[in-house]
Formats: C-alpha cells, structure tokens, sequence
C-alpha cells in the first residue's frame, strides 16, 4: 500500500507528491534557517517560514520519493550567498515555501507550508538549537540536544544507505538567485 498524498503551493500551481511517508520531521533552529526565513518574508511569502519561536518546521523525504505533479517550472531557488550549500526554493505563483536543498544530499527538507492544516506531521525534535543564543528559551514539548540530534542524524544515514548512497539531482529551470538581490 502506497503512502503517496499530494501537497502544495497556496494556489495550487505547484505540487509534489511524496510517497511512503517522511523519514523525519523536525523543528530547525539553525542561524541559516532563521536569517533566510526572516529575510525571504519580505517577498513577501504566502505562508512563513519560521515558527513563532523562531524554528523552522521541516518533513524530510528521501529525493526518491519525491515527484513533481505540476509547477516546477515556477519554482525559484535563493541562497543566502552565491557559494551557500543550501538552497531555499520558493513557488514563484504565490510565494509559498516548498523546500529546502543541501548541497548535494540526499533528502529534501520540505517546509510545513505545504500541508493542509491538520496534516502536518508534528515535529519529533529540534534541532540546532546551540544557535539560539540570545534567544528566549525554548518550552521542553519537543526534544532537542545532542542525543535527539544525534538519532536525526543517524536517521539521514540509514534513509542514504538505503538509497544506495545516491544524491539525485533536483533541476530547476529558473535561475537562483540570492536572497539580498531578490529583496533589494
């Protein structure tokens, strides 16, 4: 039996159809995570990229089992800086967050976004969260440290052995851009 459900941009144009099921799902908290998504809302996006507390939700998927229904051709690529190792892709339709790219990976850090409310897988922990320094304390209803790292980690290792240790490239047919230029 498939898992295979469909999700989407605000209006539609774009979809992906991720199939069997995330292997995570997680609250980032990485200082890349948050300046790209306080510094994207300016576009300004049709849903946020940041949680109130500042995290940024992702349900991660093997690029194997990712397919594109309709709307690649709308989706733009930012980077922080030209030489940035991820990517952060956005619907050009209605500026919905959709996903985020590590340079050469294996997964994809789809945002929370593309849900429906109600469908959204919750997160099982947060990560990176040495980087809130300075920033109000987070509440304790999802883990996070270095042992739930650690089993996340450990999680992306086994979902790329179990791909035979292949990176299958995500083409976009917009160039990218850097975040400061699309803003400016």
């Amino acid at each position: 039996m498939s898992d295979t459900i469909e999700i989407g941009c605000a209006c539609g144009q774009v979809a992906l159809t991720p199939d069997r099921g995330p292997f995570f799902s997680t609250e980032c908290h990485c200082t890349s995570c948050r300046t790209a998504g306080e510094a994207l809302a300016a576009l300004p996006l049709s849903r946020p990229m940041l949680n109130p507390n500042g995290g940024t939700h992702f349900v991660l998927y093997r690029k194997d089992r990712i397919a594109f229904a309709r709307g690649v051709d709308l989706l733009t690529a930012y980077r922080l800086q030209p030489d940035s190792p991820t990517r952060r892709v956005v619907a050009s339709c209605c500026k919905t967050p959709v996903f985020l790219e590590f340079q050469h990976g294996h997964w994809l850090s789809l945002y929370s976004a593309l849900w429906l409310e109600g469908a959204l897988p919750p997160p099982e922990v947060r990560t990176v969260v040495s980087d809130r320094q300075g920033l109000p304390e987070l509440d304790g209803d999802i883990p996070a440290g270095k042992l739930p790292t650690a089993r996340f980690y450990a999680r992306l290792l086994v979902a790329w052995i179990a791909m035979g240790f292949k990176s299958p490239a995500i083409v976009l047919s917009q160039p990218e851009e850097t975040i400061s230029d699309a803003i400016a």
